[in-house]
This record gives C-alpha cells, structure tokens and sequence, in this order.
C-alpha cells in the first residue's frame, strides 16, 4: 500500500509522523534532573566540552554531569534561560536539554568542593550561571534540504512545503518535523547563532551549508537537541537589523508545522499574551529568576510582534 501522506490538510505534519518523532527529554525527567541538580554540591569542574573557555563542565554530587555556562555578560544567561521557558510556553521543551539558574558563592553549600578551582577562574562572587543537562553520544547535524547544500548555490531557500516531501525516506521526514520547530523557534527568539549564522557566512564560503550547524546536535535515536540558546530574546533582539534579513527568509520557507505549535502561535496570537505567558512560566519554574529579571517592555513588545508574524505567516501558507 501508499505510504500514508506526511502532511495533513496541507500544512500540518500527520500525527503517524509526529509519532515517530523521538522523544526528548520528557517533562518528568527534566523536572526530577532540575530538582536533583539544583540540591546537588558541584563535585569538580573541568575545562572544555561545553562551549567557550569560560564555561566548565561539572560534575555534581548525584552522578550527574552538567555544563556550567558563565556568561560573558549576564544577558546571555538571561537568553538562555528566557528561551528555554519560551520552549516550553511552545510545547517543545522536550528538545532542550534542562536547564537551571545557579548562584555562584564560594562559601555556599553548593559550590563548596570546589572552592578552590572557584578561585583560580575568573567567575564573579554572585554571578548567575546556567546548568545545563550534561548529554552523552551527541553528534553534528548538517542542515537538509530546503536549507542545504542547494541554498549554497546562490538560489533561494526552497519552501518545505507538502508538495517537496514526496518520496522522502521516513528517517528524514522525521528530522524535518524537529527542524520545523526550531526554525520557528529561532525567528521567535531571533537567536542568530544557529542556522542563520551559516546563512550569513554563505557570502565567502560556499560550502558552509555542507558543515555541521552551530548549536544543534543528533541524539542516538534521531532527536534534534537545540543547545546553547544565550543569544535569544536578549541579545538578538538587540541585533535584529543585522538578522532579521537571514531570519525571515528562513521562517518563510518553512510551509509545514507541526499542529500543537501552530495552535500555541495561534493562542498567543489571539490573547497577546507572549511576553505574560513566558513570565509566568519562568517565574514559576525558575527560583532564581528575579536575580536575571525579565524582559524589558520593548522586548516583551517585539516577542508579541513576532508571534504574530509568525501566525500571519501560517495562515498565508494555509491560504496558498
């Protein structure tokens, strides 16, 4: 028999398929991991594997491993955890890894074991920093078409659209299902630090697309991890002008969407409450948030802004 259709009327991905989407990490999970890491002492912190040369990898007292983010100013860790939150607003937490605020203070409870490495790193006496869940056997992800190689070749991003997907193996249907959230995702927090950074560099390197995409990497079983957020909604919002060229063009060739995203878009959309919804959650989840603070009225404003641009932009792909 046919294989049965990858999309539903027209622009929403077919349950079977977002069946077989893998799962991430599920909420419970997450939630018991966050618990565990926010009681846990950081047993030893080691140089690399998580980003820059500030950041460390630590190890906590409960077996866990965790990447401790230290902010180059506090905004980024302010993005990192914004974004996270909004992820989970959109009902796509699942595909980042956990993430908590911690406070560094070398005489506290927490930090003890490791008073000393404190000493020797540059980190600030009260500075907010990010755990992130430490995961294993993670591996690179090169961007499939529409946004491949072929975009390399001075052509236009090609829609994903339901008319592209005909004969596509079901492995890559399923990347295409994550992809289509993230890039959703990354026009909505403007984070320029994934895809849209090899966009850019197209300009003097034609291959780009053919490397590995910042930020993004493959679980063992397909799952997309979108890591490393801390440009969101803070420091992109500050460099739109620059991004929103490779942005927009990368949202609008995405013509498929997953139904739970389109409806959470559509919901804050209709309610303008974006910037309520992301606070509420945040403050709720997030002990430490008062410390990073939220967004400023003008970002609350330009999130609302974009949620809309979004809806318009599905219900101009449903028009069509």
């Amino acid at each position: 028999p046919a294989a049965a259709s990858p999309v539903e009327r027209g622009i929403f991905w077919s349950r079977e398929l977002e069946e077989q989407v893998p799962p991430g990490f599920a909420a419970e999970e997450a939630a018991a991991w966050l618990s565990a890491a926010r009681a846990a002492r950081v047993a030893s912190l080691e140089r690399g594997g998580c980003g820059r040369s500030s950041n460390r990898l630590a190890r906590l007292s409960d077996g866990s491993r965790a990447c401790v983010r230290y902010g180059i100013n506090p905004e980024q860790i302010q993005g990192e955890a914004l974004s996270y939150h909004l992820a989970g607003v959109l009902g796509m937490q699942e595909r980042l890894p956990p993430m908590a605020l911690a406070l560094v203070e070398a005489r506290g409870r927490q930090w003890e074991p490791v008073r000393e490495e404190l000493r020797g790193s540059h980190w600030a006496e009260g500075a907010v920093v990010s755990l992130t869940r430490w995961v294993d056997n993670l591996t690179a992800v090169v961007a499939p078409a529409p946004w491949g190689a072929e975009a390399g070749a001075g052509r236009r991003l090609q829609p994903l659209s339901a008319g592209e997907l005909g004969g596509l193996p079901p492995s890559q249907l399923v990347e295409l299902v994550q992809w289509s959230d993230l890039i959703l995702f990354d026009y909505l927090t403007a984070n320029f630090d994934r895809l849209v950074s090899n966009l850019f560099s197209l300009q003097w390197d034609p291959r780009v697309m053919r490397r590995a995409t910042s930020n993004l990497l493959r679980a063992p079983d397909g799952g997309l991890v979108f890591m490393d957020n801390e440009a969101g909604l803070v420091h992109g919002y500050r460099l739109l002008a620059m991004w929103d060229p490779y942005n927009e063009p990368l949202l609008r060739s995405v013509c498929v969407f997953r139904e739970g995203t389109a409806r959470r878009v559509a919901e804050l959309h209709r309610r303008r409450s974006a910037a309520a919804e992301l606070r509420r959650r945040y403050r709720a989840r997030e002990p430490l948030w008062a410390r990073l603070g939220f967004l400023s009225e003008r970002q609350a404003e330009l999130l609302q802004a974009r949620v809309d641009f979004v809806h318009r932009h599905i219900a101009h792909c449903r028009a069509q």
